[in-house]
């Protein structure tokens, strides 16, 4: 046999093995039952494929799939594994989206263009690729994290305690030890759409410590090893020109190389050719089943038709998986080989508290704004469910709200509420009589609620979702019908009911009127903080102390809102951080705070001394001009307990975004300002015995721009350029420009106001905290 029959021979087996151990795309929302038609599947699968990176198409897919960044996969992605990936994509990582851009090559070429390629990415990596031991004490909180917050719904028990069957869909991990360092997998978990702007592999909102901890597990079977390769400028060339040549541009640009012109369109392609042949040619090979095939041929074959807002729904929940936690219309929800991983810290309070709600009426069931909220900033009302929602990004599920809008409807119910403005005496006395039977209602001797809810961060009992956010959260139509028959909500509740088949049990309240006993609850949670506490509500607080290593403790505040978070250091300086508007809102001296530990989460806290008090409102403001008042915050009263603008920070270019400690345990929140992002650290500074709080802006600009930062308001004396005093605080700037000018909110007060000229890229600016008293 000659050296050409061989090498046929060898190139043969090589294909036949890869066919055989590779797997076709994994989408794991197609994986279990849905309801998409063969035609509607195929349009699903063009998307994720991106066939219309490629092809022309008078018709846009609904979703096509963002592909990874490869800016700095050389960093992020071991090499050795790149160039195997390359090589033979489906064999190395089976069920990947990617196709075979080489499998047409014979066997040595294709190995010698995958190295090729794979130096040329490596080459345009700022970073370098570097293995890491893995720490043993990281492994076991990592394994249960990975096996509580949800990861299971698409990747699977790593670790079955039942040996039950597994579910079909199971996005395969065999492939990460291989393929990622504790650093680079702990980075890329911790903000996966950097990466990853698609959103199919969501953020689960784990901290620094926490990604670094499942990647440690799932790393934890990996010796340590060197990366190998050493760059050669030939090769680098060589792949430069190959990502031209297979048009990688056409998915993953990177840097000025041009995409090849568009093929022709998809609609009049030979469908037995192509990508949707099984015979290897030119085209990516996505090495699709029969199954997947004959959807995109049908897809392709169909007349064309107008895409329906509830196909659109479908289409999204599928595509994100959002099936594999909820139920909507009668299709998803945990499968039963998953039951045993979703799990929680009320376990009296039954599946609703460790199941993830159903989506079906989600659009009758919250406001707008509450929807937003869960989906695009990561809202939590349920702290003691220990599954996390994921954060699939604004730009991939904007849409959403809109249609759930839309196509949610429930029988409309209109509540009679009295009505601050046009109030007399009659309405005052209804007004008050509402108000005792809602409180009343609620206690200890009537419904009870108390028992199993949270009453404004206070808990006599079980500590369900918090009473208080009720009415900003749900629309009052679906309210009243849930609280008539919570079962036919959610058939395992067990919430009981007090009005069984509309009729109110309690006959001494409000004559008994089913209607304005549901109104009278919901009215007197519209008062918010102002209202009294139900009957039998009582609190204990504890104190906390910081001893040896900085403390933070997130929780309720007064002095931070719904999101603070504290900050204790061992020289007894203390700091409070509202998260809700990216603001370091108070600082004292001394002992640290006092928790009332029977609130939902980790429980509401107060400054244990007396504090100064910092404005609540966002820090950061990109002001037209100097004029322009500073966006203060909507305040709400007893008068007008409504918020009139409840994605005040959202609409001011605020958005949260974690945070992480360092060896020292001390935080630094993250946060993004319009295209700005932030990291705000802050630590203690001893300076002729005087404690002092420095805290350091590091800033990442995608491009030149100038941002507005408050620094003080109130009553505060200039005593040079860079230094301004309170009767409490001293504030020492930056060299920066500055305006003091009387503040928007208070005629007796003004407002500094800092002035940061940011370049494109990373800089940084620092203040420094002075506790006169």
């Amino acid at each position: 046999m000659n050296k050409f029959a061989c090498a046929i021979m060898i190139t043969a087996f090589t294909l036949l093995y890869q066919q055989f151990v590779s797997a076709a795309p994994m989408l794991p929302g197609l994986a279990n039952k849905h309801p998409l038609s063969e035609e509607q599947t195929g349009l699903l699968l063009m998307g994720e494929l991106r066939c219309a990176a490629c092809h022309k198409s008078t018709e846009s897919p609904l979703f096509e799939r963002a592909t990874p960044d490869l800016a700095d996969v050389g960093a992020r992605v071991a090499p050795e594994y790149l160039q195997r990936f390359l090589d033979s994509p489906s064999h190395e990582q089976p069920g990947t989206t990617m196709p075979d851009m080489l499998h047409a090559l014979p066997a040595a070429q294709r190995k010698e263009t995958a190295e090729a390629l794979t130096h040329f990415l490596v080459s345009q990596s700022p970073g370098k690729f570097q293995f890491e031991a893995v720490e043993p004490k990281q492994v076991l909180p990592g394994k249960t994290l990975f096996h509580t917050i949800g990861c299971v719904a698409c990747h699977g028990p790593l670790e079955n305690k039942s040996n039950t069957p597994e579910p079909k869909a199971i996005v395969n991990l065999d492939h990460v030890p291989s393929k990622y360092s504790v650093d680079s997998l702990s980075k890329f978990l911790f903000q996966p759409k950097h990466v990853r702007p698609s959103g199919r592999m969501p953020d689960m909102k784990l901290t620094r410590s926490e990604a670094n901890q499942v990647a440690s597990y799932l790393l934890s079977k990996v010796q340590m090893r060197l990366s190998r390769i050493v760059l050669k400028d030939e090769l680098v060339a060589k792949g430069k020109k190959a990502f031209q040549e297979q048009n990688c541009v056409a998915c993953h640009k990177l840097g000025n190389i041009p995409p090849a012109p568009m093929l022709g369109e998809l609609k009049s392609a030979d469908l037995t050719l192509g990508c949707l042949s099984t015979k290897r040619s030119k085209s990516p090979f996505f090495n699709l089943n029969e199954t997947q095939a004959n959807a995109i041929r049908k897809s392709l074959s169909a007349k064309p038709e107008l895409i329906s807002e509830k196909l659109k729904v479908t289409h999204t929940l599928i595509a994100f998986n959002c099936n594999a936690c909820h139920v909507r219309d009668g299709f998803g929800g945990v499968a039963a080989e998953h039951q045993e991983y979703f799990q929680t810290r009320e376990k009296e309070l039954g599946d609703e508290a460790r199941i993830p709600p159903p989506l079906t009426q989600v659009g009758a069931k919250l406001q707008p704004v509450a929807l937003k909220k869960m989906l695009f900033d990561g809202d939590s009302v349920r702290p003691y469910m220990l599954t996390r929602m994921p954060q699939f990004g604004e730009l991939n599920l904007r849409h959403l709200p809109e249609l759930f809008a839309k196509l949610d409807t429930i029988e409309k119910v209109d509540f009679s509420l009295p009505k601050a403005e046009t109030r007399d005496a009659k309405e005052r006395e209804r007004e008050k009589a509402m108000r005792a039977a809602g409180r009343d209602l609620l206690g200890e001797k009537m419904l009870t609620c108390i028992a199993c809810h949270t009453f404004n961060g206070k808990a006599a009992g079980h500590k369900g979702i918090e009473l208080m956010t009720i009415t900003e959260r749900l629309q009052p139509s679906w309210y009243y019908h849930y609280m008539i028959e919570p079962s036919a909500f959610r058939p395992r509740t067990v919430m009981p009911t007090a009005w069984p088949g509309g009729k109110a049990m309690l006959k001494t309240v409000l004559n008994g009127h089913t209607k304005e006993q549901i109104e009278a609850i919901w009215y007197y949670l519209t008062l918010g903080t102002s209202a009294a506490d139900p009957p039998g509500l009582r609190v204990v607080q504890t104190a906390l102390e910081v001893k040896d290593a900085t403390h933070t403790y997130r929780g309720r505040s007064s002095v931070a809102g719904f999101r603070g978070i504290a900050v204790g250091f061992p020289q007894k300086l203390n700091y409070s951080f509202n998260a809700e508007t990216g603001t370091l809102s108070a600082i004292w001296a001394g002992d640290y705070i006092r928790v009332n530990r029977s609130g939902q989460g980790s429980g509401n806290f107060d400054p244990a001394e007396k504090h100064v008090a910092l404005a609540q409102d966002v820090s950061f403001f990109d002001l037209p001009d100097e004029k322009t008042a500073w966006p203060l915050r909507p305040v709400m009263t007893k008068e007008a307990p409504v918020n009139p603008d409840p994605l005040y920070p959202k609409n001011r270019g605020y958005q949260f975004a974690g945070y992480f400690m360092d060896e020292q345990s001390i935080p630094t929140f993250m946060y993004r300002s319009g295209s700005v992002e932030i990291e705000d650290y802050s630590n203690v500074e001893v300076a002729q015995e005087k404690l002092r709080l420095v805290r350091t802006f590091s800033f990442h600009a995608p491009k030149g721009t100038t941002l507005w930062f408050r620094g003080l308001t109130g009553q505060f004396v200039v005593e040079s350029k860079q230094q301004f005093k309170t009767k409490e605080l001293r504030l020492n700037i930056p060299k920066v420009p500055t305006l003091v000018r009387p503040d928007s909110g208070d005629e007796k007060s003004s407002e500094l106001l800092l002035q940061f000229i940011i370049p494109k890229g990373k800089s940084t600016q620092t203040l420094t905290y002075e506790l006169l008293k």
